[in-house]
């Protein structure tokens, strides 16, 4: 089996896209919104810790390790609300942990500026750390693993692929052949799709999250894990082979482009009024 040149590029083409759009975006918007690198660093680090540490703990005990809860959710339903639901409440906490430390970094600086101006840094700060924990997921989640599928067609075509994973059993490796004989173009655009569509997310849950936070409303916690679970919800069910890719994709779309719509207008509000 080979993989057609023109499926590499695309693979390619798609993840250089995501890789680079964070950093694109932050660069872009760094002057006219006061963009601070520290607060991307904090969403960097919300991500890694509560996403790839904490959730995956989570995942490998309850879906693996403990015989009770895993034949519960090998359940369809179950398994989608689980899904659905632990990624939400890791991540809004994270978030909301971490909005507050920011909040109390930002109370402390002096007091100097409009309250227009300071209303255009405190939206920028919320900015800045969606484009870190959207970026750090783009990466980890979809980059990495990505370069890794594409490194797999590169030795695939040499014929060095077996050679190279020798030491995975028979059905794993037939597996991996499986999957790059399926790579296409189009799995190179939803790839690219998916991750962009889950950057817009992170941008629009850390806004309302600061908001809120800055706001000292008791309800956006709450609020922001229903959110966050109503995003996950099609991926788990596509997951559990309830709905098709297509409908799952269609539904990102419409969604990323419903949220960056309304990011773009926070945004866009300060300048129009003055």
């Amino acid at each position: 089996m080979v993989v057609a040149p023109l499926t590499l590029s695309c693979l390619a083409l798609a993840t250089l896209l995501v890789a680079a759009l964070p950093f694109i975006l932050y660069r872009r918007l760094r002057r006219p919104l006061g963009l601070n690198p520290r607060d991307a660093i904090v969403g960097i680090a919300v991500f890694a810790l509560f996403a790839m540490v904490i959730e995956r703990a989570l995942n490998d005990y309850l879906l693996l390790r403990n015989e009770a809860t895993a034949t519960f959710l090998s359940n369809p339903l179950a398994f989608v609300m689980y899904g659905a639901l632990v990624a939400g409440i890791c991540e809004e906490v994270g978030r909301f942990i971490g909005m507050r430390l920011m909040l109390r970094r930002a109370a402390a600086r002096p007091a100097s500026v409009a309250a227009s101006a300071a209303e255009v840094a405190g939206d920028g700060s919320a900015l800045t750390y969606g484009l870190g924990h959207g970026g750090a997921e783009a990466w980890l989640v979809g980059v990495l693993i990505q370069v890794q599928w594409i490194l797999f067609a590169v030795f695939e075509n040499r014929g060095a692929l077996d050679g190279y994973l020798n030491n995975l059993p028979a059905d794993s490796l037939m597996r991996i052949h499986l999957i790059l004989a399926s790579l296409s173009p189009q799995t190179a655009g939803i790839f690219a799709l998916e991750r962009v569509a889950a950057l817009v997310f992170q941008i629009g849950l850390s806004v309302l999250m600061w908001r809120g936070v800055r706001a000292g409303w008791r309800g956006i916690l709450p609020l922001a894990i229903v959110l966050h679970a109503l995003v996950d919800v099609p991926a788990a069910l596509f997951q559990a082979n309830l709905v098709p890719l297509a409908a799952v994709d269609g539904a990102y779309a419409l969604g990323a482009l419903v949220v960056a719509g309304l990011v773009v207008k926070v945004f866009r509000r300060p300048a129009l009024a003055a």
